[in-house]
C-alpha cells in the first residue's frame, strides 16, 4: 500500500491516541512513543506495478478465494443467492 487513507494528519491521531492509550494501560518498562504507532508507508525497495500486473494479481486473488472470472464466463445464468432480490445494482431508481 502506498500513501494514507483518508485525511494525511489522521495517522498521526490516531497514533498519538493509541500511544496515550497504551501508556495508561502499561506496566513497568519503556513507555509507548506516538512513532511505535505510525505506520511506514511506501517503504520503496519495491517497484509500482503496471496495470496489467495489478490485474493479473487481482484475478489470482480473486481464483484464490472461490471468485469466478464474469469477464470469461459471462454473468450467471440464475440470480446470485447472496443478492436480495429487487432492483438490479445498475438500474436507477
Amino acid at each position: 500500500m502506498t500513501g494514507t487513507i483518508g485525511q494525511a494528519r489522521d495517522d498521526l491521531l490516531m497514533a498519538v491516541l493509541a500511544a496515550t492509550v497504551s501508556n495508561a494501560a502499561r506496566s513497568k518498562g519503556r513507555k509507548a512513543r506516538v512513532t511505535d504507532f505510525l505506520p511506514k508507508w511506501d517503504r520503496g525497495g519495491r517497484r509500482h506495478m503496471d496495470w496489467t500486473e495489478m490485474l493479473a494479481a487481482v484475478k489470482t486473488m480473486n481464483r484464490s478465494l472461490g471468485g469466478r472470472d464474469l469477464t470469461k464466463e459471462g454473468p450467471p445464468d440464475v440470480a446470485d443467492p447472496g443478492r436480495a432480490p429487487g432492483r438490479a445494482r445498475h438500474q436507477q431508481r
